[in-house]
């Protein structure tokens, strides 16, 4: 006899619910398997050498300026002043305009005296550190520096010759500043300045966007002959116009004034530059300004930081060093010359203030 086979419905359910665990088991075996391989190789990770995880990236976003960067777009852009910056030697060059100068140093050159006369001095790459009566200010692609009177202090800078130092000094022309400050109306500024004290002869400000557009605009036209000497002026009053309006001001309102201490004390340094090697002293200098000697020596030493004779101590040497470099003289007539009748005394402060004696610094220019 033949038998027939079924299953009950019942019986196919069971199956079919034992089919749909069994899977899902397999499935859920199958995700812990998956998550603990992960997990072993997570902390493996914490145990591995870190190059070995690390990206490797340009070498100009690892480090520009000793900073480094994510990518390029957390890059700053460059200076628009040096898509018109000439190429030139390192030192410092004459534009095709009197009174603005081009500067390179393509190397770092260690903090050592130097002297500014009044101008404007605008970094376009790298930058320079200034000391100066106990402290000390940076300037570079976004800070320029402006000083209002002949200042000798000290500085460092930093260059390099895939990243040279780049800059430019404009000197400051005082009819022209006399006509701007009267043009726009800032004699009310002036006097308020005047009561706040006397500002410093020197300092850093901020190289916002207009300035930074008339700079690049001024160096441009340099490179031209014609443009420096139909345009180049116009532009030049278009810097200090700006300068006018930044952080920096009132050490140009000070330059301006006709009275006040600041514009005797100016009126003295100038005196200094074109007489150093005169017999100068205190008494002398307050009196040609009609100050009493204790008010002069306190302002100068305000504006200057120096006292009127270290003042001038630092103006004949370093006039003596640039006799010795500039002209080949011998150090004892580069002596006499700046006004000093005792070439001992001379060569010991020479090389207090220089950090080397006249006859080293003679061997080094000779073996360069």
């Amino acid at each position: 006899m033949n038998r027939v086979r079924f299953d009950a419905p019942d019986s196919q359910q069971r199956l079919e619910r034992r089919r749909r665990l069994l899977v899902r088991s397999c499935v859920e075996d199958r995700v812990r398997h998956l998550k603990l391989r992960y997990l072993i190789l997570a902390i493996s990770c914490l145990f591995l050498p870190a190059p070995r995880f690390q990206v490797a990236l340009p070498e100009k976003i690892l480090s520009k300026e000793g900073m480094t960067y994510d990518s390029e777009l957390d890059m700053p852009e460059p200076s628009i002043l040096l898509k018109h910056f000439p190429a030139m030697e390192s030192g410092v060059r004459e534009s095709n305009l009197q009174g603005v100068r081009f500067f390179k140093s393509t190397q770092p050159i260690p903090r050592r005296p130097m002297v500014y006369d009044p101008g404007i001095c605008v970094v376009a790459q790298g930058h320079k550190t200034g000391y100066l009566g106990g402290r000390d200010f940076r300037y570079d692609a976004n800070n320029y520096l402006v000083t209002s009177v002949t200042m000798p202090f000290e500085c460092e800078t930093f260059g390099c010759p895939e990243e040279p130092l780049l800059g430019l000094y404009i000197d400051i022309e005082m009819g022209q500043l006399n006509e701007l400050i009267s043009g726009m109306g800032l004699q009310a500024e002036m006097g308020r300045a005047a009561e706040r004290g006397l500002p410093r002869g020197i300092g850093p400000a901020a190289l916002d966007e207009e300035m930074a557009d008339a700079v690049a605009r001024l160096i441009k036209a340099l490179g031209s002959e014609t443009e420096a000497r139909l345009l180049g002026p116009g532009l030049m009053r278009e810097v200090l116009f700006r300068a006018l309006g930044g952080t920096q001001a009132p050490v140009l309102y000070a330059l301006a004034m006709y009275s006040g201490s600041f514009s005797k004390v100016a009126q003295v340094l100038r005196i200094m530059q074109r007489h150093y090697a005169d017999k100068l002293d205190v008494e002398h200098l307050a009196d040609r300004v009609h100050m009493s000697p204790s008010a002069f020596h306190r302002a100068f030493k305000e504006i200057t930081s120096e006292s009127p004779m270290q003042y001038l101590k630092k103006i004949r040497l370093t006039k003596a060093r640039d006799l010795m470099v500039r002209e080949s003289m011998k150090a004892y007539m580069a002596a006499d010359r700046v006004g000093y009748e005792s070439a001992s005394q001379f060569s010991r402060e020479f090389k207090r203030y220089f950090g080397q004696s006249p006859a080293e610094m003679t061997r080094e220019l000779r073996a360069a």
